[in-house]
């Protein structure tokens, strides 16, 4: 592998890891620093590597390089710090100013960095954009690209949250009561994982990457005793089950595959059964919470029957999951629910109930419940779905769906 293949991919996996560990050892007031540290790394990589070849160790090659600009940040500081000519640091604290780029270090700076960015005073989009950056080592265009924002309102926004959380002294640690604060990281990591399974992108590629990285953040929440909690494996296991059927989601030419039209052969058996497995983990005591039930619900759409029991088990854990925490999304996919069991009919009847008429996705359903049926009817919905509609993904879908009726 070259240079130009392996930079890309190591730039993904390792840039989010320097980042979290500078910021540790110089504290979140030098964030800034830390992001501008690890990009001229992977500056010098791509410098070096493209005159004297790819080292034996790549990895080990980079964390060096960043070390080494780590130590001559601090070096300069404490020059600047002591203004009195010739006075230079003496060797002793030099010495202390190594950078730990120790697997245990880098995990544990990583998870205080979860807990840092997962702020309540910040708004959601400012938690995930902040998550995109630092812990998942996404690009100002790839984050605009996940919000179908533009390069200078993402760049203003993380700004605005760093100064917030810098304002507020916000440091990087474990919280003395992680209990406590789990309840916002959770929430944080839920929608960086739906912004990629739902996402407004027109590259499913992105979407992709959003998950996994999700994913990837609240395992690490699981190898930590004080968070390794029943609430961290349902969401764990809500969204193994929810990637397993990623590639069926997604058709040859990135459209969006309907539920019911996807081919089961293409669902991930590996992610199912790593979901079944946080999904056990997750049933120690009696609490039942939003993620347990959503996950309940996504262990039933991993069943490649259509049975009655299927649809039942669906309806009724929806009804719960109203009960606990009402959402449109959820309405409205109770209401499907009801039209598998009873018929379109009965969906349409539950779905209008619903009085969503400003909200897209309602008309899209009775647009598909009202197909087949009374086709005008579902014309005029999916009309009003198309111009609500605000993600070239979803204008497809609602096209392709006109053309069937039509």
């Amino acid at each position: 592998m070259s240079e130009k293949e392996i930079l890309p991919r190591l730039f993904r996996t390792e840039y989010r890891k320097i980042i979290a560990v500078l910021c540790r050892r110089f504290g979140f007031d030098h964030v800034e620093t830390a992001e501008d540290i690890a990009s001229d790394t992977f500056l010098t990589a791509a410098e070096t590597w493209g005159l004297k070849g790819l080292p034996d160790k790549p990895e080990a090659w980079l964390y060096k390089v960043a070390s080494n600009k780590a130590v001559n940040f601090l070096r300069k500081k404490a020059i600047q710090e002591r203004p009195i000519p010739g006075l230079t640091p003496d060797e002793s604290t030099v010495n202390d100013w190594g950078i730990d780029l120790s697997p245990q270090n880098i995990q544990d700076s990583q998870l205080q960095m979860i807990f840092a960015i997962c702020q309540p005073l910040l708004p959601p989009y400012s938690q995930v954009a902040l998550a995109l950056r630092i812990l998942c080592g996404f690009g100002i265009d790839e984050i605009a690209g996940a919000f179908l924002s533009n390069r200078e309102t993402i760049t203003k926004r993380l700004q605005r949250a760093k100064d917030k959380l810098r304002e507020n002294k916000i440091t990087l640690g474990f919280p003395s009561d992680p209990a406590a604060r789990l309840p916002a990281v959770l929430s944080t990591l839920y929608l960086l994982f739906n912004e990629g399974y739902y996402s407004r992108h027109s590259d499913w590629l992105v979407r992709k990457d959003l998950c996994l990285e999700a994913m990837r953040l609240t395992l690490l929440l699981t190898e930590y005793p004080d968070t390794d909690v029943p609430d961290v494996s349902a969401l764990l296991a809500l969204m193994c089950f929810h990637a397993s059927r990623l590639d069926a989601r997604i058709g040859s030419k990135g459209e969006i595959i309907r539920y019911d039209d996807q081919d089961p052969a293409l669902w991930n058996a590996e992610l199912i059964g790593k979901g079944n497995f946080f999904f056990n983990r997750a049933a120690q005591g009696e609490h039942a919470g939003q993620y347990h039930l959503e996950a309940a619900i996504a262990y039933w759409h991993t069943s490649k029957e259509d049975t009655a029991e299927k649809w039942d088990a669906i309806l009724s854990l929806y009804n719960r999951l109203l009960l606990q925490r009402y959402s449109p999304v959820a309405a409205l996919n109770r209401a499907f629910a009801i039209s598998k069991i009873k018929g379109k009919a009965a969906g349409i009847q539950e779905a209008e109930k619903l009085k969503l008429g400003s909200y897209g996705p309602y008309h899209h359903l009775l647009g598909y419940l009202y197909s087949g049926t009374d086709n005008s009817r579902a014309l005029f919905h999916l009309q009003q779905a198309l111009q609500l509609s605000n993600t070239p993904a979803d204008r497809d879908n609602i096209r392709r769906d006109m053309a069937r009726i039509n």
